[in-house]
């Protein structure tokens, strides 16, 4: 590897289906995604070598860009000419990603602490392990069994208090003897990252039985999490059991320059330094098949919760059942039977790769998507707290009034940027189609900026942010990032509440002016990167300055545009079918949702 600026970095993210190779190359100054390949992920039996899949697609990138990178199914380094590559970067979802459980004594504080650390690592959370969980000894020994982890993260305790429940907790574990998913012969790799003075007595639990790695103390006190060192940990062990055990990890190991990271970790990071660089409060969403993963920064926070049975394929009908029928039948523009729509929604989960076929399918999909990111949100605002069991400051006034924390820290008034990924945001036909799932099933409050990934490749600009966060962040704003554009919508409205505000702004060197109703969805053609605004807001209605504040700056445009939403917060729907039905063609007209 060329130890000097890397002008050829290539990167792949292997997952479970597909491996992408993108090639990023430093031209006229700056860094650019200049190509892109893929191939069928080769984890699984004839090929059982996941470099097999790295190599096919690898071997597009050549023949797209006429850059020779393989010589002998080996790297060449450095990079000269049209010849060989300065950096090679990975990510990996293959073989079921990161699969773990975590152990806490309390569920709803160390628990969850220790839940936050494995997800934030890019870890699925199979289940939480603790002392008042309800479950009797067996039962939580028999669910240890069947859950087959790839590794273990234990926490309990503050450091200095009671040391029994989170031995009790050992003890389960090393009695289940869990085997893990891949390598039958290797220990069982544990995190310890609980209260420091029961360190020896976790050993003396375990002795040799598992693979035992102690770390600092996840919930120290009450009132500081400190998660970094067990996330950190968590990486480590994935790199040496779970990726070494997997077939052709340990040669992909070999090639990379850097350490892989589990995909939705990777994400993580480059969602984690957008927040950083612009000083900004954002939301990043990837709808898959089977899951959906949130993540946000809001005050420096990150968090990240994956909603297992939420997907547009292979959970399809676990959202249906989630949402309710009614809930996904209220977005359809048009007259269904309810079993019609049932019998369409459990094909798609029998032939999950298949697309829609005509305008009236798409326009399901699309509806059953708005339920899976609402509800996906939804539990992310539930998980992303402040600390719970701890006392907020209060004064005598309001002794009896006092709380315990616990409340979300997604605040949709601070939020600056909705970033969506996924096939069904991604790769809408209309671009237009994708900011409205959007703002419907996220609903942003006052003036937010909305995004998609354009082809899925922040899992390797995250990893390769780790170390070189100018090229990544430059790749990401020029290349991965589409702006859509600005939604504008008030906080709260009431059906009594008829104008809401106009905005005054100027496209191509004529004022325009337009005016927001309650109810109504207006798009203005602002496809630049910034215009000035002058927004007057009624009396009572605020759009993140106060009611009553008006508002002169710049908002930004994009390939869609900007969105004056008056529909409330919740959106309000027309309580008859026909009217309800009519409301919904008429937002779809004036969004440009689907054309003509």
């Amino acid at each position: 590897m060329n130890n000097k600026l890397p002008k050829v970095i290539l990167a792949t993210d292997c997952g479970s289906t597909t491996t992408k190779a993108i090639l990023i190359e430093f031209k006229d100054d700056e860094y650019r995604l200049t190509f892109r390949g893929e191939a069928p992920t080769t984890v699984e039996a004839p090929f059982e070598d996941v470099t097999r899949g790295v190599l096919n697609s690898v071997t597009e990138l050549e023949e797209l860009s006429g850059r020779k990178i393989l010589e002998n199914n080996q790297m060449i380094y450095p990079a000269k000419d049209n010849l060989g590559i300065d950096v090679y970067i990975s990510t990996s979802s293959a073989g079921g990603g990161l699969q773990m459980m975590v152990g806490g004594v309390v569920k709803s504080m160390t628990g969850e602490s220790a839940q936050r650390a494995a997800l934030g690592a890019g870890a699925i959370v199979m289940d939480i392990l603790a002392s008042n969980d309800k479950r009797l000894y067996h039962e939580k020994v028999k669910r240890i069994r069947e859950l087959r982890p790839d590794m273990v993260l234990l926490s309990g305790g503050v450091d200095g208090g009671t040391v029994s429940h989170v031995v009790e907790l050992a003890e389960i574990i090393k009695t289940a003897n869990p085997k893990p998913r891949l390598g039958m012969d290797f220990k069982l790799p544990i995190i310890f990252a609980g209260n420091k003075n029961a360190k020896e007595n976790i050993k003396d639990t375990f002795s040799d039985s598992v693979d035992l790695i102690l770390t600092d103390n996840i919930r120290p006190t009450l009132e500081r999490e400190n998660l970094k060192p067990s996330r950190d940990k968590i990486h480590d062990l994935f790199m040496e059991h779970v990726m070494a055990q997997a077939p052709g990890y340990d040669k992909l190991m070999s090639w990379v320059n850097h350490p892989i990271m589990p995909t939705p970790g990777a994400v993580g990071e480059i969602i984690k330094k957008i927040a950083e660089k612009d000083k900004i409060s954002v939301v990043g969403v990837d709808i898959g098949g089977a899951t959906t993963d949130v993540f946000s920064v809001f005050d420096g926070e990150f968090n990240r919760t994956v909603s297992a049975n939420l997907g547009m394929s292979y959970s399809i009908c676990n959202v249906l059942a989630e949402s309710g029928v009614d809930n996904v039948l209220k977005w359809i523009p048009f007259e269904i039977n309810p079993n019609e729509l049932t019998n369409s929604i459990a094909n798609k989960m029998i032939r999950p790769t298949t697309i829609p076929q005509t305008l009236e399918d798409l326009k399901i999909e699309q509806a059953l998507a708005r339920e899976a990111l609402k509800l996906s949100f939804k539990q992310h605002k539930e998980f992303a707290v402040s600390l719970k069991g701890v006392q907020q400051e209060r004064t005598i006034s309001d002794t009896f009034d006092q709380k315990m924390t616990g409340e979300t820290i997604v605040d949709l008034k601070k939020l600056d940027l909705i970033v969506g990924s996924g096939g069904v945001l991604s790769h809408a036909p209309r671009r237009s189609q994708a900011m409205r799932m959007i703002i419907d099933s996220f609903q942003p409050k006052g003036i937010t900026q909305i995004a998609v990934d354009s082809i899925f490749m922040m899992p390797q600009l995250g990893v390769l942010s780790t170390f070189h966060a100018r090229a990544a962040l430059e790749v990401f704003n020029k290349d991965c990032l589409i702006k859509l554009g600005t939604c504008i919508a008030p906080f709260e409205i009431r059906k009594t509440n008829k104008k809401l505000f106009e905005i005054e702004i100027n496209i191509e060197e004529e004022s325009k002016k337009f005016i927001l109703h309650f109810g109504e969805l207006i798009l203005i053609p602002a496809y630049k990167d910034k215009y000035e605004v002058k927004i007057k807001v009624e009396s009572g209605i605020d759009i993140g300055y106060g009611k009553g504040e008006n508002f002169i700056g710049k908002i930004r445009g994009g390939e869609v545009g900007i969105i004056l939403d008056g529909r409330g917060r919740e959106i309000i729907f027309e309580e008859d079918n026909g009217k309800r039905i009519n409301q919904i063609i008429k937002w779809s007209k004036n969004s440009n949702e689907y054309g003509g």
